[in-house]
């Protein structure tokens, strides 16, 4: 089989499959990173500007999860296709895949007409900030169809293994976004809807990308008009892994939204939530990056799962878990040697009354929470493993061990403290050490199960 995931070597192929979705992830979060250094900077509301798009992010990580976990499903299904050579599940997994997206797009849609000033007033009271949160969160939500798009039409470049091709659409749409971030916020003065719509013209330039790259290269899968009718038994099975990969990425938005209340009850709320604001979109960079390797796992084991190859399943496996934590020991490191630089960055023009005590407490959030991310890179990878043996329950619930369950006490115990602006931070590596010992037992008992299985046989 010509398919470099059936032929190349396993440690290697996770490098070069991997890091340029690494490179792609770590791209996207640095252009939200971006967004927040414009718009933080951008005068005299700037830091009211920043505590109006960390109430709007959940929303944005919501919409990253239905395309997301869409895709995660789409891809798991796709490669095992590719790997069985199953042609029609192919064509008709494509075209359903494209269907999903434009549902997805549609319930945003509407959810930015009706829904956007809602969704701010729930969080606070504050009229400008209200304002501000609205008018971002419509334009993001009802132009939202390339970022859906996006995340459709990127699976099947890297269900084929071709990551490089959906790292370049990645890259184009954040360097146009960033281009035009400056010259909307700056030179024009359009404030946060400059921002939005500096992000959603570097969307639709991604997926446009993207398009062209699977209408012109990626000729091992293709589709027509009439597979895009809705076919239950393929969504069924996009759905069967896709369910719990979008519920996972769905309580990152719950994640946020509950921990802007837990934040809620400290003294220093404002402050905490803005700092919170801006260290999510900082820790973003790790996150991303092991969701990288995590959806390369997802891709080269299902391949081969589908080849029932067992050395190269277990190769996946290990590599995956080995590669995944040390990018994240590597992010862990920059981030803690580099704290200080990095929280400036927010405070170059930044005005207000709590400024310089933002940029210190960014500078400590980064230092204390980033010891987890190596516990983190552990439960995300397992997280891919499981999810190639098409498991929807224990990825899940690694999911809701790391971002609820262990987290959100140590969270409102840490507010209630004295000194909680500094404390707080220390719920999330709690939480990541935690999980990480819990996935740990998963992926035992997984393989256990799997062992026991085939002495039966």
């Amino acid at each position: 089989m010509g398919n470099k995931m059936a032929v190349k070597p396993v440690k290697k192929l996770i490098w070069t499959m991997g890091l340029p979705m690494v490179l792609s992830m770590v791209l996207q979060a640095l252009y939200n990173i971006i967004d927040t250094i414009f718009v933080i900077n951008m005068g005299p509301e700037g830091i009211k500007a920043n505590l109006a798009l960390t109430y709007v992010f959940p929303v944005q990580i919501f919409m990253i999860a239905l395309g997301v976990g869409t895709g995660i499903g789409i891809n798991a299904l796709l490669s095992r296709a590719l790997g069985n050579s199953d042609k029609e599940t192919i064509s008709k997994t494509v075209g359903n895949g494209i269907f999903l997206g434009i549902v997805i797009y549609v319930f945003f849609l509407l959810f930015g007409i009706f829904g956007s000033r809602w969704f701010l007033s729930i969080q606070t009271s504050d009229v400008e900030t209200i304002n501000m949160g609205t008018d971002y969160l419509k334009i993001v939500t009802i132009f939202s169809f390339g970022s859906v798009g996006f995340t459709i039409y990127e699976r099947f470049l890297q269900a084929t293994g071709k990551t490089m091709h959906s790292t370049i659409a990645q890259i184009s749409g954040a360097v146009t976004n960033i281009v035009l971030d400056y010259l909307f916020i700056y030179p024009l003065s359009m404030g946060v809807a400059g921002a939005a719509i500096a992000t959603v013209i570097g969307q639709v330039v991604s997926l446009l990308i993207a398009m062209i790259f699977n209408y012109v290269i990626n000729k091992e899968v293709s589709s027509s008009i009439k597979d895009m009718l809705p076919n239950l038994k393929i969504i069924k099975g996009i759905y069967k892994v896709g369910w719990a990969a979008m519920l996972m990425q769905a309580l990152l938005s719950i994640n946020m939204f509950i921990m802007i209340k837990v934040f809620a009850l400290s003294n220093n709320a404002d402050l905490i939530n803005g700092t919170y604001g801006i260290y999510y979109k900082i820790q973003q960079v790790a996150l991303f990056s092991c969701f990288g390797l995590s959806n390369t796992i997802i891709s080269l084991l299902s391949f081969n799962i589908g080849l029932k190859d067992e050395d190269r399943i277990k190769a996946c496996v290990k590599y995956g878990i080995i590669n995944t934590v040390i990018v994240a020991a590597v992010i862990t490191i920059l981030f803690e040697a580099f704290a200080a630089l990095v929280a400036k960055l927010f405070g170059l023009t930044a005005i207000g009354d709590n400024k310089d005590e933002l940029i210190l407490l960014c500078k400590t959030s980064i230092r204390i929470a980033s010891i987890g991310y190596v516990f983190m890179a552990i439960s995300l990878a397992i997280q891919g493993i499981l999810q190639a043996y098409r498991k929807s329950f224990s990825p899940l619930l690694i999911s809701l061990l790391r971002l609820v369950v262990f987290l959100v006490p140590f969270g409102v115990i840490f507010a209630k403290c004295e000194n909680a602006q500094n404390l707080v931070w220390w719920s999330f590596p709690i939480a990541e050490a935690l999980t990480a010992i819990i996935s740990i037992l998963f992926l035992y008992l997984h393989n256990k199960k799997l062992a026991t299985a085939k002495g039966d046989s």
